[in-house]
């Protein structure tokens, strides 16, 4: 009966609802419409995580192997995608290399969920665009959290000035947008919110740990190397101005300070004595 009142209240015109209920109602209408895309071809697998990400209050599909899941992150326009590596017709990176050359796509979050545990295969994965890297045997629980997790940073608004500009560099959080010399950088969520980061804290150097719990929620969780990783994807996508990040040797990174109008030439690696 409780869950049957549940799904009553959601359909009900939230303006009518006052206090903790009416709160709940409207963010479980608001995760019912945020639709996640499975593509793995083990059965058991799809079934589980279907089962906890409903129960979490997400809306599901998906797709058995490689060439109809992109096809139907193509037509559905999922807000994540949790993609195994192995799958028949089309592997999971060819789907991350396809899904990136595409405006409509490029944006859309992924979580990697494989068997495939060798370092070499995470750094792969996250170099091609991936999000996050989850390796099987896996916690249905922990995922549910790492996909509210990636969600939140394509969703999350830094409170601060709406337009930071440093050098030729113009970030635009009002319209998520990065330029350089006025032309668009094409940027993940994750990667967008990395640059906030440094570009709010300019001149600070911020540690690996501190840009993991900022940047992914995590503590421990995933390795800091996660965060070299997309640090170096972030710097081949700003090309002649990859320089503006700053590798503190044993500390972490920062965008310089001396960066004046017209760029300057900061060291890409310093070394803390």
């Amino acid at each position: 009966m409780s869950v049957l009142l549940f799904f009553g209240v959601a359909n009900l015109s939230f303006g009518a609802l006052r206090g903790p209920e009416g709160r709940a109602a409207s963010h479980f209408a608001q995760l019912m419409s945020q639709k996640i895309l499975i593509v793995d071809d083990e059965a058991d697998v799809v079934d589980i995580v279907s089962m906890n990400l409903k129960a979490a209050g997400y809306t599901v599909v998906s797709a058995d192997n490689g060439a109809t899941g992109l096809a139907k992150a193509r037509a559905e326009l999922p807000a994540l995608i949790i993609l195994d590596l192995m799958l028949p017709q089309m592997s999971g990176l060819e789907i991350c290399k396809a899904l990136d050359k595409e405006p409509t796509t490029r944006s859309i979050p992924v979580i990697m969920l494989t068997a495939k545990a060798e370092e070499v295969d995470k750094i792969v994965g996250l170099e091609l665009g991936a999000d996050d890297y989850i390796t099987k045997p896996f916690s249905p629980r922990e995922l549910v959290l790492r996909v509210k997790s990636v969600l939140r940073r394509g969703s999350d608004k830094v409170e601060t000035e709406e337009k930071i500009v440093i050098g030729e560099l113009e970030l635009d959080h009002a319209r998520h947008e990065v330029t350089i010399q006025g032309k668009p950088v094409e940027l993940t969520a994750t990667e967008f919110k990395l640059l906030a980061l440094l570009m709010e804290r300019r001149g600070r150097v911020q540690g690996r740990d501190r840009l993991l719990n900022d940047v992914w929620g995590y503590e421990s969780v995933i390795d800091t190397r996660t965060v070299d990783t997309h640090v170096r994807r972030l710097r081949e996508k700003l090309g002649a101005l990859a320089n503006y990040i700053e590798t503190v040797r044993g500390v972490g990174y920062r965008i310089s300070e001396n960066i004046g109008v017209g760029g300057a030439e900061p060291s890409v690696e310093r070394t803390v004595s």
